[in-house]
């Protein structure tokens, strides 16, 4: 077992081929599409237990749209954004639910905690109609779809699991799917606002930063869930132990390498690290000062997205 200490399926994939020294895992594929010069489409599918044994991801398809940072980006390359977004949900629902399904989006995190807001944020931007068939179906059109959204807190403000939650609100409205929405923690500061995964395998919130909680997923709620994330979050043991294989390249290149920095380069030094930079019983998860403006974005991305989808 490995400590992966990130959510994003493709770099998962990539730890693991680098600790077995291996360019193949038997259960994963892989393939990469380019939109346009700015963003790239990666899929990394879990076809067998072997591929979920590897990465310790579900069976199931994961989409990451990689794009570049979200700060300073124009009106034009946030549609475009979105746009790309919107194709990539459209063909994970449309593989298990028909178009008339009802649908429940789903904002996990702390609004109070910016790089954990996202979620919350995003449902204040989700067109929803169910209230509209419910009460005013002479303005329903053949091409509505019931959305309804809901965005549950956390445990700590609400002292309920987000699943028992859900669960009880699932039990009522009975939607025939759920899109949840959640912030990512990545091993790379790279994809810190940079990178859009969804998946059709649920999620387990806290996950990437070692605070897992209940699953959400077809498995605790008898319904598919299509997650989405963007990662906020690097956790400083792993943006230490990224440092340091840089610092190593530049040695390397002035050709002031030696053996123990090869073999240093070579291995995961994560648990080093960890241990190194740990005070007591604390670990230090890190953002971007931009994170303000760079939630602002991606909730726009995603609510568009998620809208122009259903």
């Amino acid at each position: 077992m490995y400590n992966f200490r990130t959510d994003l399926a493709l770099e998962r994939r990539d730890i693991f081929k680098k600790i077995n020294n291996t360019d193949n895992i038997d259960g994963i594929e892989s393939s990469v599409n380019k939109v346009s010069d700015s963003i790239i489409v990666e899929k990394v599918k879990v076809t067998n237990k072997n591929g979920e044994k590897a990465i310790e991801k579900p069976i199931g398809e994961y989409i990451t749209i990689d794009v570049k940072k979200m700060r300073n980006i124009d009106e034009d390359e946030i549609q475009k954004i979105a746009d790309t977004l919107k194709d990539e949900l459209k063909g994970l629902i449309n593989k298990h639910v028909d178009k008339k399904g009802e649908i429940l989006v789903v904002g996990l995190g702390n609004l109070n905690s910016t790089p954990d807001s996202l979620g919350s944020k995003v449902m204040q931007e989700i067109d929803v109609t169910r209230h509209i068939f419910k009460y005013l179906p002479q303005y329903v059109s053949d091409e509505d779809r019931e959305v309804s959204a809901i965005s549950p807190g956390v445990l700590g403000t609400t002292g309920i699991e987000t699943l028992e939650i859900l669960k009880g609100i699932v039990d009522n409205i009975k939607p025939k799917l759920l899109i949840v929405v959640d912030s990512l923690a990545s091993k790379s500061i790279n994809r810190i606002s940079s990178s859009i995964q969804l998946s059709d395998t649920g999620i387990i919130p806290g996950a990437g930063v070692g605070n897992k909680r209940k699953e959400i997923s077809k498995n605790t709620l008898n319904v598919p869930v299509i997650a989405i994330g963007i990662p906020t979050v690097v956790e400083l043991a792993t943006l230490v132990s990224d440092g340091i294989d840089i610092f190593i390249d530049n040695l390397q290149d002035k050709a002031k390498s030696n053996d123990y920095l090869n073999n240093l380069k070579e291995n995961d030094k994560y648990e080093e690290v960890k241990e190194a930079l740990n005070i007591g019983d604390y670990n230090m998860i890190v953002t971007p000062k931009e994170i303000d403006e760079l939630i602002e974005n991606m909730k726009n991305v995603v609510a568009r997205g998620i809208n122009f989808a259903l």
